[in-house]
């Protein structure tokens, strides 16, 4: 049996290191915790009278609960120790039908808090290992997912944490997205059967007998998101049924299945109107998400908010006066807004941004795209700095079932506004284009997409005012996949450097090391590695560490679950053995992501000076520095 790695905070480097160049220093107005203090608020729910508002708050390293007034004001604080959470993985807190409680997500297990903070949390799933994803039922009983027998099933407990009544029980797949019917009769929820990892079905199961009826589903499918209208006659999902994740509808009783309307772009997230005769819904407009209102009798779609920017978790007030949105934008941080209807006049109800980004220069990313080694083109977002250090990033996306928006990204602004072009493409393999896109690098990871950011490093150095020799590539996830199959993949030498972040090198070991939904997923679409070897063996590139001839900077955090850090720890030691140049640095509290601030800004200073040294950009008047 082979050694097990042994895992440890560390600094490593093999070669020349990437210490501060004194001759560069930030921005005029630019500080690294400015960059990592900002605080990101996300996740919210309106309160089922529409007066309060519950949202999670990311600051001074923790994610904890809070509760504000509908119409704006100061929040109130309802924990105190929730730990950081990473903002995509995290879910919304949920308010109990009468206003009073909330129930939330943390640390594997599900919490109650009295809204207005009469009585301290309290964890009601404590008779299992891990739970989530809390649904309440009525005033008192709610439904949480938890793992068993490697499975997801869903569980009824209540508020005080009685012990649960198992809700379901097929143990051939996950059952997740609990849904009560308005009557508290039926349970509608999403399967996954673990033998076609592409499949999501709908089920409705009734809560008084038990019975389980398949509503929806097919080989090869993926029906997902349930919700009732607000009359129980109908259930809005999503489906990638047109080739694309759009609205549709169909009655419980298993008829009157149609699209709702197809417009050619993929739905984000909708939400039911009060009368139920619209759904509000974000449209995915290369990037952007559109807020619109979609008629339920007619398919008709009304534009309430376009542009560039992201908005997300639609809420309706109870008459339908108004919604409550989260939105984002390169330009501005998370902050939640009220849309008053119908004609959908915005109100900014918190206020992130702090004032000294006033006087800072941000830019906003044009669209632009290129084609691949086989034609295809690939979209991507091109940041262009005011004043150019005649140096580029090419920046891929994690996931890599993702897509990199409009959204809001400090750390690109930093370097933008250091003078480097900036360059985040949508390699295939992305979301928002399609399902044959965001299937075009199935049974092919580190394939075509690493020919998708070799041809975005061309299309960088063709830019006018690019030195073609000064080209680097960084990344997170997948993102640091891309970084290595690149850096391992590349006969031109493309790139001068890279940052590869919590990213990956050898399929076989991560699939084997990492969480089960993680490993899943790779499944989905990969398959399994004792079926489809030559596929895993053909996109790790830790086999190809001879032909990387540029230095590299490896950063991950011990705790991640995700790509786990060993992942890190085998393509380091196989850098290390070839004799390439890098730097190596661990953090022994950080999951998959960076979430402490102390930690933030050390990834930062490192990422800054490695690539001020390897691109070497050239020294500014001092007065421009």
């Amino acid at each position: 049996m082979t050694t097990p790695i042994t895992l440890s905070e560390k600094y490593v480097r093999n070669g020349w290191p990437a210490v501060k160049r004194p001759d560069i220093t930030p921005p005029a107005g630019w500080s690294l915790p400015l960059v990592a203090g900002i605080p990101r608020l996300h996740q919210h729910q309106l309160s089922p009278d529409g007066r309060r508002l519950a949202f999670i708050w990311q600051r001074d390293d923790l994610s904890d609960l809070y509760v504000m007034p509908a119409a704006g004001g100061w929040p109130a604080r309802l924990t105190m120790d929730r730990g950081p959470e990473i903002d995509w993985l995290d879910r919304a807190p949920q308010w109990s039908p009468d206003g009073q409680w909330l129930a939330y997500g943390q640390a594997g297990h599900v919490y109650v808090a009295h809204s207005a903070g009469q009585s301290a949390p309290r964890c009601i799933s404590d008779f299992t290992g891990s739970a989530d994803s809390p649904v309440w039922l009525d005033e008192n009983r709610l439904i949480i997912s938890s793992s068993r027998h490697e499975t997801s099933q869903l569980l009824l407990t209540d508020r005080h944490g009685a012990w649960p009544r198992p809700l379901t029980h097929d143990e051939s797949g996950d059952a997740w997205d609990a849904q009560p019917s308005p009557d508290h009769a039926w349970l509608a929820y999403v399967y996954r059967p673990v033998n076609d990892l592409n499949r999501l079905d709908l089920h409705l199961l009734h809560l008084a007998t038990g019975r389980d009826i398949p509503l929806t589903g097919s080989a090869k499918q993926k029906d997902w998101s349930p919700r009732w209208s607000p009359d129980g006659q109908w259930l809005a999902f999503l489906s990638q049924r047109s080739g694309y994740n759009e609205l549709w509808l169909i009655r419980p009783d298993g008829q009157g299945l149609h699209p709702l309307a197809h417009q050619g772009l993929d739905v984000g997230e909708f939400a039911w109107s009060p009368d139920g005769q619209t759904l509000a819904a974000t449209l995915n407009r290369g990037g952007a998400f559109d807020l619109a209102l979609i008629d339920v009798a007619t398919g008709r779609v009304t534009d309430l908010q376009r542009g560039q920017g992201i908005y997300s978790n639609l809420c309706y007030a109870p008459a339908g006066a108004f919604l409550t949105a989260e939105y984002e934008s390169p330009l501005e941080p998370p902050d939640l807004y009220r849309v008053d209807l119908p004609g959908g006049s915005i109100t900014r109800l918190t206020h992130s941004r702090p004032a000294t980004l006033d006087h800072l220069k941000l830019v906003m990313p044009e669209p632009v795209s290129y084609r691949s080694y086989d034609g295809l083109e690939i979209p991507a977002l091109l940041y262009r700095p005011g004043r150019s250090n005649s140096a580029a990033i090419l920046y891929p996306h994690g996931g890599p079932t993702a897509q990199y928006g409009y959204h809001w990204d400090l750390w690109a602004q930093y370097f933008i506004a250091k003078g480097y072009t900036y360059l985040a493409p949508n390699f295939r393999g992305s979301t928002g284009y399609g399902v044959a896109y965001e299937h075009a690098n199935y049974d092919d990871w580190g394939g075509g997409d690493t020919q998708d950011c070799l041809h975005g490093a061309r299309f960088l150095r063709d830019l006018p005012g690019i030195d073609p020799g000064r080209v680097g590539i960084m990344g997170g996830s997948y993102g640091g996949y891309m970084v290595a199959c690149c850096l391992a993949r590349d006969p031109d030498y493309l790139f001068a450097c890279g940052v590869s972040r919590y990213g990956d090198a050898n399929l076989f070991s991560s699939w084997a090391q990492c969480e089960r939904s993680t490993r899943l997923y790779t499944e989905m679409q990969l398959g399994h590695p004792a079926l489809k070897p030559a596929i895993y063996q053909a996109g790790s590139a830790i086999h190809q560490v001879d032909n990387i001839h540029r230095p590299v900077l490896i950063l991950h955090g011990l705790l991640d679950d995700i790509v786990p850090p060993q992942a890190s720890e085998e393509w380091v030691e196989a850098l290390q053995r070839a004799g390439k140049t890098f730097e190596y640095k661990t953090y022994a509290t950080e999951p998959h992501g960076f979430l402490y601030r102390a930690n933030v800004i050390d990834v930062l200073a490192r990422t800054t000076q490695f690539l001020d040294w390897h691109l070497w950009p050239r020294p500014e008047p001092a007065d421009q520095q």
